[in-house]
């Protein structure tokens, strides 16, 4: 089998990647800067993220596959990232609160080898629960919020404040395995074959 490379510190996207391939890859960190960058919505960002990131990582390796991707949260227009204190996912979390956000991704295969890449975006509608000021001050607590998009884990203790999705359940945890799955298998990647 090729080498593949996830180019994520992500544990998720290392956990779920695990579920196609099992431990047939390896994890290389991006040191690509995710900074905004000024004119672009929500899915052009990710996507121009998850390429840097891939093609980051690709120079690093004379063949292989490299896998990036990068997930944020948009609640009426406004792109949440990750909170990196209480305060700012108690402020996100109050302001996802009863309203429908979208889980959006944006996610790069790369071939080293053939120097071809292949860059989707995925849009999941996520239905949050309306929350009351306790409640998110007891999640928060619990520091489950800290680091992830949106101030929420769906994954985790976070999936008792989401009442329904619309789309990918994996892309809200920040890989879409279906887009992910079709790719590698165009790649010569056969998911079913792999021990």
């Amino acid at each position: 089998m090729r080498r593949i490379v996830l180019a994520s510190a992500s544990p998720r996207r290392k956990e779920l990647l695990g579920q196609l391939i099992g431990d047939n890859f390896e994890v290389c960190v991006s040191s690509y800067d995710e900074s905004p960058q000024v004119g672009m919505d929500a899915t052009e960002l990710v996507v121009h993220h998850s390429l840097s990131k891939a093609r980051d990582v690709a120079g690093k390796f004379d063949s292989g596959i490299t896998i990036s991707a990068d997930t944020v949260i948009l609640c009426e227009g406004q792109v949440l990232g990750k909170p990196h204190s209480p305060e700012k996912a108690r402020k996100m979390l109050d302001s996802i609160s009863g309203k429908v956000v979208q889980a959006i991704t944006g996610m790069t295969v790369l071939d080293i080898d053939s120097g071809e890449d292949v860059s989707i975006s995925e849009i999941t509608d996520v239905n949050m629960k309306k929350m009351s000021g306790e409640e998110i001050a007891s999640y928060v607590r619990s520091g489950e919020p800290l680091d992830k998009a949106g101030a929420f884990a769906i994954q985790g203790k976070g999936a008792i404040l989401v009442e329904s999705i619309r789309g990918d359940f994996f892309n809200v945890v920040g890989l879409p395995l279906f887009k992910l799955g079709l790719i590698l298998e165009d790649m010569g990647v056969h998911i079913f074959d792999i021990e």
